[in-house]
């Protein structure tokens, strides 16, 4: 939408998805609102469509998957990714050791060690491809700005801080590990 009204003059206001067509409504000319009319009404539906799946998912995790309670207390982890972390592993038994999880999702760094040749690769992305998605935002939102201070978070700052191009990606993938070990092991 801002793409679409933009090359027209028109700048889109800031606005939270719930108000989102109805503020470019008042805010766009009346010649440009009847072009991109459908283009609004579909935004619309699809937030109250996306708004009611959030209402499912979190009923699901009250009522049906009791076990995500615990899950949910966690910082950065919400109801769709701890549902989808129960409904994944299915039986918490499947790993004897709780840092098996993280290698399984393919969230630990892949190894190619030759003599004294040691060098740091990218994670294996083995496992679980959505499931390692949600960790990674889970990541995301506890390294972004409005994340509160804890532990995790001081420890993913200082190795974001160690230099080079994608060490806060690095940092990033690291929080998204940690979080599905410590996931495991509640």
């Amino acid at each position: 939408m801002r793409g679409l009204a933009k090359p027209c003059g028109y700048r889109l206001p800031a606005s939270s998805t719930l108000c989102f067509a109805k503020r470019c409504v008042e805010v766009l000319p009346p010649g440009l609102v009847q072009a991109l009319g459908p283009v609004l009404e579909q935004i619309a539906s699809l937030t109250v469509k996306i708004k009611h799946y959030d209402r499912l998912v979190n009923q699901l995790t009250e009522t049906d998957y009791i076990e995500t309670q615990a899950l949910i207390k966690v910082y950065g982890v919400g109801d769709l990714t701890a549902l989808t972390y129960v409904l994944t592993w299915g039986n918490k038994q499947r790993f004897k050791r709780s840092r098996d999880v993280g290698c399984y999702l393919g969230l630990r760094p892949r190894r190619s060690q030759s003599g004294d040749r040691d060098p740091q690769l990218e994670i294996t992305k083995a496992g679980n491809v959505y499931l390692r998605s949600l960790l990674v935002e889970c990541g995301n939102h506890v390294l972004g700005p409005p994340g509160k201070d804890s532990t995790l978070r001081r420890w993913s700052l200082h190795l974001a801080e160690r230099g080079g191009k994608q060490s806060r990606n690095r940092a990033i993938v690291a929080v998204a590990c940690k979080l599905a070990v410590l996931l495991h092991r509640i």
